[in-house]
């Protein structure tokens, strides 16, 4: 007989608040510490886009581990929980340092630095977020109630990083000048900011876990299996949709992040001028507006005249209209900021269902491989997306880097208004047209491999209803 009870409305917004502060202390990292550490530090963009993927690569490791360790942890406050306010305590803190590195140091000693504290970041993340996620069972009843909840909390996800995404800028430079002597450089006002600002982030989002581990009590005892690499890698070669959904995965987040890490130098040395940070948050805001729009509106809308893979075709069509677009733009005058958001709209629309419908399609990849395994891989393929939207951000920064150092993009320029000269050019090819050939790539390889249709899905689940019957 199931004890859990229904969850209340405290819960719902105690498990959603978690949710806000987790994704606006990882959207931080993941699009300002590449332009924190190489624009206004001064380290090596080749230097920070090896340390940047490094780091991922090394959660390939870190991710199970820390699944092991969760998965074998018994206290009477439960198993998820006390990891949950460790890992953010210990996350927080980290954050800050990272975004506090000393401006004495210069050379070997800033770069280890930046590594050894994004490497932290990283650990110290995984260690709260693996539970977070692994708690739901816990807490909640099977079916509606758990898809329910999982869907409230990407949702409030997705407003912490529309959050930061657009208040960021605007508030390092409000509170850099407030605290820098008149007359301080560009770079030491936001250097001074962005410190300041990774504090106040950091202590809203302990005060948003603490608020998630005081009102979620886990009600019933779980078994969460933990997995292993060589579980990981069984589950991808024994389960084609699987292997399928991960390459989609890295290449559209890739695509995406390419053009996130971007964004910012677009906006400060292509479209230029004094208010370009005005300019950036108009295009953020929008953009943030828009993504979580569509995930609530468009998606549910699309849904019901399309099945899922052709909503997704739409999608992925939609974010290579809007590249495009924003390729012919950056070639104008591009006199006005609201001519962006007309690509943007397209983008960040088509960014919003994808993070549904990838979540969704991963999701009918375990009862596909229970059907031809006999075995449910939940727990290791949901380790996986974890794994591999990191690498995705990753392999991102690492391409961005690449695009700075080559076309010689940093702070030691004048911030450029013209349309000519060849970082520019580069820049706007970077942003676009790559993003634009890793859609279509991963475009073909789901059309050519990914075959779980509405029909073969009903299919599925019914084959597995008379098995469980038998």
């Amino acid at each position: 007989m199931d004890t859990v009870k229904s969850l209340s409305v405290k819960e719902k917004f105690a498990y959603g608040i978690g949710a806000v502060g987790k994704d606006m202390v990882y959207m931080l990292s993941a699009s300002y510490v590449l332009y924190y550490y190489q624009d206004i530090m001064g380290v090596s963009a080749w230097a920070m886009g090896i340390i940047l993927l490094v780091a991922r690569v090394f959660d390939a490791f870190n991710d199970p581990i820390m699944g092991v360790i969760v998965a074998k942890t018994k206290t009477k406050w439960g198993k998820f929980r006390p990891w949950l306010l460790i890992g953010t305590l210990l996350n927080a803190i980290i954050l800050f340092f990272m975004f506090a590195a000393p401006p004495q140091l210069d050379g070997a000693g800033l770069t280890t630095y930046a590594a050894v504290f994004y490497i932290l970041w990283g650990v110290t993340y995984t260690m709260m977020d693996i539970p977070y996620w692994s708690m739901i069972p816990a807490f909640t009843k099977g079916g509606k109630e758990r898809e329910n909840l999982s869907t409230l909390a990407r949702s409030c996800a997705g407003v912490g990083s529309a959050i930061i995404t657009i208040i960021t800028v605007i508030a390092v430079a409000g509170l850099g000048s407030l605290l820098c002597p008149s007359g301080s450089p560009d770079t030491e006002i936001e250097r001074i900011g962005f410190k300041y600002f990774a504090l106040i982030i950091a202590i809203l989002f302990l005060i948003f876990i603490i608020i998630t581990c005081l009102a979620i009590k886990e009600k019933s005892t779980v078994d969460m299996k933990a997995a292993t690499i060589r579980e990981m890698f069984t589950s991808l070669i024994q389960n084609d949709q699987t292997m399928t959904m991960v390459i989609a995965i890295v290449l559209i987040n890739s695509a995406v992040y390419i053009t996130s890490n971007l964004v910012i130098y677009f906006f400060k040395y292509d479209f230029g001028g004094t208010s370009w940070k005005t300019n950036y948050t108009i295009f953020n805001t929008f953009g943030g507006a828009v993504q979580i729009l569509s995930m609530m509106i468009l998606f549910p809308l699309l849904r019901k005249f399309f099945q899922a893979i052709k909503v997704f075709y739409i999608s992925i069509g939609m974010a290579i209209i809007g590249y495009f677009v924003l390729l012919g733009i950056s070639f104008t005058s591009m006199g006005n900021v609201f001519l962006l958001l007309i690509p943007g709209f397209f983008i960040f629309g088509a960014v919003g269902i994808l993070n549904v419908l990838t979540t969704v399609f991963l999701a009918n990849t375990v009862d596909y491989g229970e059907l031809k395994n006999n075995r449910r891989d939940e727990s290791v393929i949901f380790s996986m997306q974890t794994f591999v939207v990191k690498l995705a951000s990753g392999i991102a920064a690492l391409i961005a880097s690449v695009c700075l150092s080559v076309f010689h993009i940093s702070a030691d320029e004048t911030i450029k208004s013209a349309i000519s000269g060849s970082s520019v050019v580069g820049l706007r090819m970077t942003m676009t047209v790559l993003p634009m050939l890793v859609l279509l790539v991963a475009f073909i390889v789901f059309k050519k491999h990914y075959i779980l249709t509405d029909e073969k899905l009903e299919s599925i689940t019914k084959e597995l209803k008379s098995r469980q019957k038998h």
